[in-house]
C-alpha cells in the first residue's frame, strides 16, 4: 500500500480512499497526498475540506481518480 500511495503522490493524483479510523468507523475520502512521513501520510481531504494525517496500515483501499475530459465539437 505504501508504494501505491507514494506513486500517487509522485503523479499528483487524486485518490478515493477507504479508511478505518481509531474508533473503528470506516470512511470514504477523496484526497490528494501532500507528504509521507514514515508510517503516516499527510493529505488534503476534499471530503472534509481540510488537511488530515492518516496511518498507512489503516487504509483499506486506495483507488486513483480518473478524470475524463469532455469532447468539444
Amino acid at each position: 500500500m505504501q508504494e501505491q500511495l507514494k506513486k500517487a503522490m509522485q503523479r499528483n493524483q487524486l485518490i478515493d480512499l477507504m479508511y478505518i479510523g481509531k474508533d473503528g468507523v470506516i470512511s470514504k475520502r477523496r484526497i490528494k497526498i501532500i507528504k509521507m512521513i514514515g508510517s503516516k501520510f499527510q493529505v488534503f481531504c476534499f471530503t472534509k475540506q481540510a488537511k488530515r494525517t492518516f496511518i498507512i496500515e489503516n487504509v483499506l483501499a486506495a483507488v486513483p481518480v480518473i478524470r475524463k475530459e469532455g469532447l468539444v465539437i
